[in-house]
C-alpha cells in the first residue's frame, strides 16, 4: 500500500499560484512547497507543472532547482518528475557512480518482454535450475543462459526455478553468487534476483543500510522513499518495523534533518 496522502481534486492553478508565492519574498517558503508537492500524485504534479508554465512562462522544475539546495533539492527534483523521467535520472546517477563493465545483463532486463502471468511450468523450472547450477558451479556467472533465464522468465517462473534450485542444492542461489563481493555484475545479478523474489524485503534492506551505515546514505534513502511512496511504502514500513523494532518514521527522523526530513516524513505518511 502507498503512504502518499493527497486530495482527490486539487486545483493545479491554485497550487501553481501557491508555489509562486512560496518563491517570492525574502526567503523560500519550504513548508509551503512540502505541503503542496508532498501531497500530490504523478498526474496532479504534472498538471501543476503545466499550469505553472502556462501562468508564468517558466519551468517549475528549473525554478525549484534554483530555489532549493542539498538533499532536499535532490528529493524534490526526483519527486516532481514523471516516474519514467525519474527512472532515467536515477539510472544515469547509478551508472556514473558505479560503472559496470558488462552491460549485457542490464540491457536484457530493460529491453526484453517479461510475461506477467502466474502460470508456471514445473519441468522447465527444474531444468533451468540445473542450468543455473551448472553455470554457477563453473563460475560462468555471465553465461548467456544465466542472462536469458533471469531476464526473460516471468516472476512466477523465476520463483519456481529458484525454489527448485534451493531444494536441490541446499541453499538459495544468492548464497552461491558471492564468489567476488566486489563484482558489480554479481551485485546486479543478486539484486535482480532479490527484487524478483521479494522486492519489498529488498527495499527494506536498502533503507536499513542507508540509515545504519557509518553515515546516512541520503541518495539510497531518497531513492526508495520517492519511488515507493505511491506504490508499497506502507508495506516496506511494516517490514522495517518488524525487522528493526523501530518505526521507519522514527529512524528517518533520527538520521535526517531540516526540510529534507520534513519532506521524507510527509511522503512516509506522517501527518504530525
Amino acid at each position: 500500500m502507498a503512504t502518499l496522502i493527497c486530495p482527490d481534486h486539487p486545483s493545479p492553478v491554485a497550487d501553481a499560484e501557491a508555489l509562486r508565492k512560496a518563491f517570492q519574498g525574502w526567503g523560500t517558503d519550504e513548508k509551503a512547497i512540502i505541503s503542496i508537492l508532498g501531497h500530490r500524485n504523478p498526474i496532479q504534479r504534472k498538471l501543476i507543472r503545466q499550469a505553472y508554465e502556462g501562468l508564468y512562462e517558466e519551468d517549475l522544475v528549473k525554478r525549484l532547482e534554483s530555489e532549493l539546495s542539498g538533499d532536499f533539492e535532490k528529493a524534490i527534483y526526483r519527486w516532481i518528475l514523471d516516474p519514467e523521467d525519474r527512472d532515467v535520472v536515477l539510472l544515469n546517477v547509478a551508472i556514473k557512480k558505479t560503472p559496470i563493465p558488462d552491460y549485457r545483463f542490464l540491457v536484457a532486463l530493460v529491453s526484453i518482454y517479461r510475461y506477467k502471468g502466474e502460470e508456471i511450468n514445473p519441468r522447465l523450472a527444474n531444468s533451468e535450475a540445473d542450468i543455473l547450477h551448472s553455470a554457477i558451479k563453473e563460475k560462468a556467472f555471465n553465461h548467456d543462459e544465466v542472462v536469458r533465464i533471469i531476464s526473460t522468465r516471468s516472476k512466477a517462473q523465476v520463483l519456481a526455478t529458484l525454489n527448485h534450485y534451493k531444494d536441490s542444492h541446499g541453499s538459495s542461489i544468492t548464497k552461491f553468487l558471492r564468489d567476488d563481493p566486489s563484482s558489480d555484475y554479481l551485485i546486479a545479478l543478486r539484486t535482480t534476483i532479490r527484487c524478483l523474489t521479494d522486492h519489498q524485503k529488498y527495499y527494506e534492506k536498502v533503507i536499513r543500510h542507508a540509515l545504519n551505515g557509518p553515515g546516512t546514505d541520503e541518495e539510497s534513502l531518497t531513492r526508495v522513499v520517492v519511488t515507493r511512496a505511491e506504490k508499497d511504502l506502507k508495506d516496506i514500513k511494516n517490514i522495517f518495523h518488524k525487522r528493526n523494532s523501530v518505526p521507519l518514521d522514527h529512524a528517518v527522523a533520527k538520521d535526517t534533518s531540516g526540510d529534507y526530513k520534513a519532506f521524507l516524513l510527509t511522503l512516509l505518511g506522517n501527518q504530525d
